[in-house]
Parts: C-alpha cells; structure tokens; sequence
C-alpha cells in the first residue's frame, strides 16, 4: 500500500511571494507516522504534493528531507514531473543522486503529445537513468493523453525501466496487462482496488491511497484482506471506505470539476481528519467553493470516524446510521 502524501506547507505558503514554503518538521514527522503505522510505500511530488507549484529551492528541500527520513526503510516513488524534459532530467537526477527507488512521472506538461512522442520520453528516460524504476503517471486530464493501448504495449518494449503505471481505469484492464506482458503492473487507487482485484488478482499486488495522509489503516487493512482472499473482511472494508468517500463523489466523477479542484479538495480533507497537518494550498490553486469544502471537511471527519471503529473491531459501523 503506497501513501501518496502532500508536501506540506508553513502557514503563508499560499502568498504569490512565498519563500521557503515546505514544512520539513511536519514532513519528517509525517513519514515516520506512515511508516509506524504500516505504509509499505510512499510517493510524494506528485498532484497532492503540489509538484507543479513548487520552487525548485522547495522541491530539493522536500525531497531531501523525505528521502533522509525514509532512509530506504520502504519503496519509494518521487515525482518528477516538470514542464520540459530538460528540467524533469534535473529533477530524475537528484532523485537517483538522493537515493529515491523510483520516479513517478507524467509527460511535459506544456504542450500535448503524440503517442510516438509519449514512448520517446519515456524511452529516452530508460536510458538516461537506467538504475531509476519509474511509475507512469497515467492522468489524462492533466497530460492531455488519453494513454491509449498503442502507448503501452510500446512502451513496454522501449522504456525497461517502467515497471508500473498510477492508473485506475478498471475497464480494458485485461487488455493491458496482456499487450505489455505482464510486464508493467498496474497500480490502482484503494477506491477501486477491489475492483482490479476481482478481474486480475494475481496482479493486483499493490494500490495507492491519498487518503493514507488521513491514517493509512484502512487501506493498509483492505490490501491484507484481498491477499488473504478474506472476502467478508474487505467486502466490510470497501463499504466503509465508500461511506467515507461519498460526500466527495460527485467532485470525484466530474472531470472538469475534479481538475480544478483536485488539490484543494485533498489538502481540506487531509487537514479535516487530523493525522497530518499539511496546510495551506499553494498559488494559484487557493479558490475552493464553500459546498465543495464543506464536502471535503466531512469526508475527513468520516475517514477518521472509520479509523476509530477499526481500532474497536468495527464493533461500531458508523456508515450503517447513515
């Protein structure tokens, strides 16, 4: 189970000219929280770690901290998604410098690309770093790319160093996996995990979780539930991860409106549900509709709820009152 954590901010970091912006003591702290309580991977610098409004002088600072505190005691993945691909190399550079397992990274974010466009990259990153593992960043809403079949069964081929993907479309799952061979494991979010694993379970071996920054237990309980092929216990597990997730549903299932809004949204639930404090959200992505921050503050209030009736036996099912 990969916590997917936020870069957490100082208060002020959402001024337009803010310096020195991450939180390292929260960061350490954060780390360390994970892990004790059973996080067998982080990734950071991604979409909720805000790696595209970050400085560079942030971003090394973060990073550095991250990986020291991990200190190579579970997998991790770190963003190096950039603009171009000069300054993602930068960015791939340090974290192989630093010590990191792997690279979560999405295309250039500038201008679209084709798919032979798509598999150079990634190729040419195969090259260039061979000792780095990377995970595809597989969001077509913020690449512009769809990551059709023809990208991946190419890929699989050009790029050795891509072993997995970020990606939780459960439809044509099968497809993939076999135009890439079983090569490049295909990473799904805790919200649907189940789902992969009743279509592919012996290669739904790991998920991703944003929520783990509200306390990895949940998940961390429903990835043990599916290896052990303890139905009742992960049907009882995605009933309230469900529960807790509802208010944010309808953001989740809009395209456009998770776009706009998909920072805000898990910086105001992770903030709500109180086992991390990331703080504020940093420029320009600061506007946040009241409803919708009010459906955030309840989804983390939730999570914490299930929190507490799993560390009872889920004798209390909170989801079941409402």
């Amino acid at each position: 189970m990969y916590a997917i954590i936020p870069t957490p901010a100082k208060p002020g970091a959402d001024r337009l000219d803010a310096v020195d912006t991450v939180d390292l003591a929260e960061t350490e702290r954060l780390v360390d929280a994970l892990i004790r309580d059973g996080a067998t991977g982080l990734i950071a610098a991604g979409t909720t770690g805000e790696c595209a409004t970050l400085s560079e002088s942030d971003y090394e600072a973060f990073v550095a901290c991250f990986l020291e505190t991990v200190n190579r005691r579970v997998p991790t993945f770190v963003g190096a998604t950039a603009l171009g691909g000069h300054q993602a190399a930068r960015r791939l550079g340090r974290l192989r410098d630093m010590g990191a397992d792997g690279a979560l990274l999405g295309l250039p974010m500038w201008q679209p690309v084709t798919v032979g466009m798509a598999v150079d990259f990634y190729a040419a990153v195969s090259a260039a770093f061979p000792d780095l593992a990377v995970m595809v960043y597989a969001n077509a809403r913020a690449f512009r790319f769809s990551f059709p079949e023809a990208f991946w069964r190419a890929v699989a081929t050009a790029a050795p160093t891509v072993t997995c993907a970020k990606y939780s479309r459960v439809d044509g799952l099968e497809a993939l996996i076999a135009a890439t061979g079983g090569r490049i494991n295909f990473v799904p979010n805790d919200m649907v995990v189940h789902r992969f694993h009743e279509r592919a379970p012996s290669t739904t071996t790991a998920c991703w979780a944003t929520a783990a920054a509200m306390d990895p237990a949940p998940s961390i309980a429903l990835m043990r539930a599916l290896a052990r092929g303890d139905k009742e216990p992960a049907r009882l597990l995605v009933e309230a991860i469900g529960w807790a997730n509802a208010p944010i549903e309808p953001l989740v299932a809009n395209p456009e409106l998770f776009a706009q809004y998909n920072i805000q949204m898990e910086k105001t639930r992770i903030n709500a549900a109180g086992y991390s404090r990331c703080g504020p959200v940093r420029p320009p992505y600061q506007d946040f509709p009241e409803e919708l921050a009010a459906a955030a503050r309840e989804c983390g209030r939730r999570w914490a709820a299930i929190c507490r009736a799993g560390e009872q036996g889920f004798r209390d099912r909170p989801w079941t009152a409402s």
